[in-house]
């Protein structure tokens, strides 16, 4: 239900940005070590992922009759959680989320806050709309860099750079994800791109975003003081060429299924 390699992911994302975006000192083991034991952003990543995870649980809350559709053997809430026990684990998330915020700043709390309020509307309102769910989620997954870039003043370029590329990997994915559970949501009244505009229709704009994002990536990582950070974002391309190939054949929802988790 919380989508534990998920949280897994953001975890690794954001120590992995401090380590080597956010970095001070000569990278080291000592100072690898450093920043493992690094009290204040233990309670940021902390923070972000009990947010994430209360904003899985209150999706899946109001998304149990259309999931019974798309992926009835990932439905949890009603089948071995009681709903009203999903709706206080989602709160008492949010809560600590919000608490571990203040613990490490004001303005790192008050971005929690937003993240929190972001994620209810998400999952109450703008996941049954074309594009804006999509585009919600996507600002969400890059608040989870630029929450570090509120508390850490320095290097503040190359996480926002990172923080674009996250915006956009997401978007992808989650227009792609639409494409793979059309049946479900067309059922329960969503309008999602793909059901108002079609399958063939809504990969054109995935294109559109898959050109832009790269052309963005290139113009920004140019931009960057540091050629080895460079040379890893320009690395990513690789699985970028990937996805689109595979996305160019993709015609059932297996092959959406198979490309939105790869």
């Amino acid at each position: 239900m919380i989508r534990w390699q998920n949280l897994a992911i953001i975890v690794f994302t954001q120590y992995f940005t401090r380590f080597f975006l956010i970095s001070g000192k000569p990278l080291s083991l000592d100072y690898l070590w450093e920043i493992i034991t690094e009290k204040n952003l233990f309670y940021i990543s902390l923070a972000t992922v009990l947010i994430a995870a209360s904003g899985y649980i209150i999706n899946d809350y109001y998304d149990v009759k259309i999931d019974l559709v798309n992926k009835p053997e990932r439905v949890v809430i009603g089948r071995y959680i009681k709903r009203r026990w999903a709706l206080i684990i989602h709160q008492v998330f949010n809560g600590s989320g919000i608490l571990l915020g203040l613990l490490v700043s004001r303005k790192v709390a008050l971005v929690n806050l937003t993240a929190v309020f972001c994620l209810w509307l998400y999952s109450n309102q703008l996941k049954r709309l074309a594009f804006w769910g999509n585009l919600m989620v996507a600002i969400l997954t890059g608040f989870s860099l630029l929450v570090l870039a509120v508390y850490y003043p320095g290097h503040q370029r190359e996480v926002w750079i990172y923080a674009i590329f996250s915006f956009f990997i997401t978007l992808i994915r989650e227009i792609i994800k639409d494409m793979e559970d059309v049946k479900g949501d067309e059922k329960h009244g969503c309008r999602t791109l793909p059901i108002i505009w079609g399958i063939a229709r809504t990969k054109l704009l995935v294109y559109v975003l898959i050109a832009s994002f790269i052309t963005t990536l290139f113009i920004l990582a140019t931009q960057l003081p540091d050629n080895r950070v460079a040379y890893i974002f320009l690395l990513m391309m690789l699985p970028v060429g990937y996805l689109t190939y595979k996305l160019v054949y993709a015609d059932k929802p297996r092959d959406f299924a198979f490309l939105s988790n790869a």
